[in-house]
């Protein structure tokens, strides 16, 4: 920043996570790269007594992610620094790699973030990158869009953006860095992501489409005359070697998902609905795979014989 002419006045030294250098601070627009996969083991006993003791009043209410990855914390940092709504809101931007997509089983501290987020209506689009735009890793990654000034039409609703194929490879790479996102390209992702014509490399949802339960299954413990063994309440005890769980998405109902994909199998199964937990991920490749068909092995058979015609030239032309 310093480089580019920008004030130091705006750059603080210190951890994000315990050394908060803009407290009770509000902005219009944050933008952020955070490193990924950051542990933050070191700053656990801080994060923790903030998130119990101060909860939506601090900055990590909606929970703590696992200790190996910090990258849900950074994002709740900056969602406590947006102007409230009333009074014009704000926007986010960041850049994560895949994991804060999808990592944590419902109930995890990974999905109850992101549930947080969704049932907020915060998040307002995930546009999917081009691998290999960083020096040091060539992983995906992703630009979450988040704001609290949704206009109407996209109240409700998340916007995926396939923009993996934009990009221009690099003359020259630097590291891990192949590609690079021109000024093309970027105004193309700009129009997917603002655009209200249909197009192949978007898709919007309902925030409830990226929801789910998770219901676990319980099937009777019999004794040895094949009766099922009650507790001291006449319930049937579960088998616990023979417990399963079952994620049925948001929009459909639990009991009627139990009845067609469950008790046709195991008759005598139950759900234990002390035990269900709402979770949230956002699987974003499942949506934009496009199935390639297998090449037929008449076709594979004639192009191995085609190469074994040509190496067969070559060395009549060697030997000659």
């Amino acid at each position: 920043m310093i480089i580019k002419g920008n004030s130091q006045a705006g750059i603080v030294l210190g951890n994000s996570f315990s050394e908060d250098g803009f407290k009770d601070e509000k902005f219009d627009y944050m933008l952020s790269n955070p490193p990924f996969g950051v542990e933050w083991k070191k700053v656990q006993s801080f994060i923790s007594d903030e998130a119990e003791k101060q909860g939506f009043n601090g900055r990590f209410g909606a929970g703590t992610p696992k200790i190996s990855d910090g990258s849900l914390l950074f994002l709740q940092n900056m969602i406590s620094k947006m102007i409230p709504q009333k009074d014009g809101g704000s926007r986010i931007a960041i850049v994560f790699n895949g994991s804060p997509l999808f990592t944590g089983a419902a109930g995890s501290g990974e999905s109850e973030i992101r549930k947080w987020i969704i049932e907020n209506d915060f998040l307002e689009a995930v546009i999917g990158l081009p691998d290999q735009l960083f020096y040091n890793t060539g992983i995906a990654t992703y630009i979450w869009i988040l704001s609290n000034r949704k206009s109407d039409r996209r109240k409700g609703k998340i916007r995926l953006v396939n923009g993996v194929s934009f990009f221009e490879k690099m003359r020259k790479s630097l590291g891990n860095k192949r590609n690079e996102i021109s000024d093309e390209n970027m105004k193309a992702l700009i129009n997917l992501y603002s655009c209200i014509e249909p197009d192949e490399n978007y898709i919007d949802f309902d925030n409830s489409d990226f929801g789910y339960k998770k219901i676990t299954i319980e099937r009777p413990l019999y004794n040895k005359n094949g009766k099922p063994k009650l507790d001291k309440k006449g319930n049937k005890k579960p088998n616990a070697e023979l417990r399963d769980t079952e994620t049925v998405p948001l929009k459909e109902d639990v009991n009627e998902y139990f009845k067609r994909e469950v008790l046709p199998y195991v008759p005598d199964a139950w759900i234990d609905e002390s035990k269900t937990k709402t979770g949230y991920e956002i699987p974003f490749a499942r949506h934009f795979y496009k199935f390639v068909p297998l090449r037929s092995s008449q076709e594979i058979m004639k192009e191995i014989e085609s190469l074994e015609k040509n190496i067969t030239e070559i060395f009549k032309e060697i030997i000659k």
